[in-house]
């Protein structure tokens, strides 16, 4: 295969497939089939054989004789379960930047950093075949999560795929050439950094996404972005996702909500040398200075940093799925 596809969405289970167990009070698990092993919970055992061969959407039982119905997960709840090394853009949030970003089937696409790979996914997806993904990342131990996480999903590594580590705002010049990208989607602590990069790998009328954690930065990169005079005026948003309960007439908002996560801001690349009539502002509360700029400094903000023992104990699982998924590959051809 020269490129993403998503795995077998239907059919038996087979070896190397990650099936999602729901337990009788909605509890799910997630696991590889492996020949011989057994999934162990404090109700009981269910043996991996049990499950391979027969057909998605099955109902199987443990050892206690207590019920478990069998699915494909899907891209949401993969991501949601894989191993990783940094955190994940949430299924609420890529399906924005998706929408927003306006990624689209043979789009040419930069994103940084790639983390643990969730946002890869997606975007892999939405690009197809005929599409290529340049992700950048600064750690090396965070790519290779990333890496195995695509390739236990796509049961190989895509070949429209790279992952670069580095800075962007030095390795992007040597990777993309001026004017060559579709979308630029950046998800990192000071995007603001690495904006003369971006700004001369998008083409005009090309779409630039930062995706951040607090409104600090995103007073920042806003400020950045009008600042290069090369860009439309950013719009800001966030994504907040209420479930429904439903049953008979007992219909009421969740318990529960998926609220804040980060904040979406995009912006247009302009034509060379043009300038938007409304860029020139008077000075106002929204002007900021030298001493307010420290507050937003990646330090001042802090970064959550991942241990080095539990970031190789991920890599390690997540290598291991990918592995399971390129011998299952290999079994089908």
């Amino acid at each position: 295969m020269t490129a993403a596809s998503a795995p077998q969405p239907s059919g038996p289970f087979t070896v190397g497939d990650r099936v999602q167990l729901t337990g009788p009070k909605g509890r799910l698990h997630t696991i590889t089939l492996e020949p011989g092993k057994v999934f162990h919970s404090h109700k009981g055992g269910i043996a991996h054989d049990d499950l391979i061969g027969l057909p998605d959407g099955s109902v199987v039982v443990n050892q206690a004789g207590i019920e478990y119905l069998a699915l494909r997960p899907l891209l949401a709840d993969f991501v949601m379960s894989m191993p990783r090394g940094a955190a994940i853009v949430y299924p609420k949030d890529a399906a924005q930047i998706l929408a927003q970003a306006d990624i689209f089937p043979g789009a040419t696409v930069v994103e940084a950093g790639v983390g643990s790979g969730a946002l890869s996914l997606w975007l892999l997806r939405a690009i197809g075949s005929d599409g290529r993904l340049m992700s950048f990342e600064r750690r090396e131990e965070f790519a290779d999560v990333a890496r195995g996480n695509v390739q236990t999903y796509f049961g190989h590594v895509p070949e429209n795929w790279s992952v670069t580590a580095g800075d962007l705002a030095h390795t992007l010049p040597e990777v993309a050439g001026e004017a060559s990208v579709d979308r630029v989607v950046l998800d990192m602590l000071a995007p603001w950094e690495t904006l003369d990069a971006v700004s001369t790998a998008l083409k005009p009328g090309g779409v630039l996404l930062c995706y951040v954690a607090t409104a600090t930065q995103l007073s920042r990169v806003a400020e950045a972005i009008r600042a290069t005079g090369g860009y439309t005026n950013p719009a800001s948003s966030e994504t907040m996702v209420r479930g429904w309960h439903v049953e008979g007439l007992a219909v009421r908002p969740d318990h529960r909500m998926v609220a804040h996560t980060g904040f979406l801001i995009t912006a247009r690349r302009l034509a060379p040398g043009v300038v938007l009539p409304d860029l020139k502002r008077r000075a106002s509360k929204s002007d900021f200075s030298d001493e307010d700029v420290e507050a937003w400094t990646p330090g001042a903000l802090g970064e959550r940093v991942v241990s080095d023992k539990a970031l190789r104990k991920r890599v390690r699982e997540a290598g291991t799925a990918a592995e399971l998924a390129q011998r299952r590959g290999s079994d089908d051809g």
